[in-house]
């Protein structure tokens, strides 16, 4: 199936349950072709474990959740040896992260080390347990969500943690009408359980390949690595953004203009991604752990560097 269709039908498929999110919805499939990993943060009650939900049920991939609590351990989620007394050995019992796409629910509720669990598997790819490495089937794929932390009962993530994460996204207020369409959609029906998928595991491998083929005018690398710098010297940023972030840009740009339907990518692109992608790698002077400030500041340091012109096909 061509990317350009095969992406609208999974949008579409999407949007049969979710109302009014058409942006969270393209940058949430531009971090999974992208091979990402998305934060989705917000309120309780926006809709992000639906629309986590959502995209699982509209691909064909092995999913698995997690809903974090306090109590939850390191090998609730990497999985645990245990002995087996009709084997008389130890046996690997897989945690809920051997799969293609995984649902951190609420990650912010765990404790640290609980959260550190996931460090090696978003960033590697495999899980250590007991000295015995164990590689992750593709795609891997992370939605984690986290309610703000000033809500109780949260633990605020680390830089490390954060740094995992490609894109940090959350979920717009719906308008009046929307919110009447919502409340239409779900008065007498569930859409959620009725979603079938549109794709298989062989189509997002596809896409993910496709998307590292995008073409970047020089131009437009030097304006990536131009935004970058500025975050390292801006005032009030004690950290800016680092390499890694500068490596999540160039491939949440190409995922997206392959999105969008585009063969090359514009400067449009990078104006759209860029937050999402480098905000949350910010460390604010008197801020710390402030999205809205981490928000700004990003759309500052955008609004400062000038952006230039160029046929950008060649």
């Amino acid at each position: 199936m061509e990317s350009k269709t095969l992406i609208s039908s999974i949008r579409e498929n999407i949007g049969m349950v979710m109302v009014g999110s058409e942006e969270t919805i393209d940058l949430l499939l531009t971090a999974l072709i992208a091979e990402g990993h998305v934060l989705i943060e917000d309120v309780p009650g926006m809709g992000k474990t639906v629309l986590a939900k959502s995209l699982a049920k509209s691909v064909s991939l092995e999913f698995n959740r997690i809903q974090f609590t306090p109590d939850l351990l390191p090998s609730d989620v990497t999985g645990l040896n245990y002995f087996d007394q009709k084997a008389n050995d130890f046996v690997f019992s897989p945690g809920p992260a051997f799969c293609n796409l995984l649902l951190a629910d609420e990650i912010n509720r765990a404790t640290p080390r609980t959260q550190s669990s996931l460090l090696e598997c978003m960033g590697e790819r495999q899980i250590t347990v007991d000295g015995v490495t164990r590689p992750l089937s593709a795609p891997f794929f992370v939605i984690a969500t986290q309610n703000p932390i000033e809500t109780l009962g949260t633990y605020p993530l680390p830089e490390a943690q954060l740094d995992r994460f490609l894109m940090r996204i959350s979920m717009a207020s719906p308008t009046k009408e929307q919110e009447r369409a919502i409340l239409q959609r779900f008065m007498k029906e569930e859409p959620l359980e009725t979603l079938q998928s549109v794709c298989t595991r062989e189509d997002i491998l596809a896409l993910q390949k496709q998307a590292k083929e995008i073409y970047i005018h020089p131009v437009l690398l030097d304006y990536m690595i131009d935004l970058v710098q500025a975050t390292r010297s801006w005032p009030n940023i004690d950290m800016g953004v680092s390499p890694r972030g500068s490596l999540a840009l160039v491939r949440a740009v190409r995922a997206y203009a392959l999105v969008r339907g585009g063969a090359y990518v514009v400067p449009e692109d990078i104006k759209t991604v860029a937050v999402p992608v480098l905000a949350h790698r910010l460390q604010l002077s008197g801020s710390v752990g402030s999205t809205d400030a981490q928000k700004k500041a990003m759309t500052d340091v955008l609004s400062s560097v000038a952006l230039p012109t160029e046929d950008w096909s060649k």
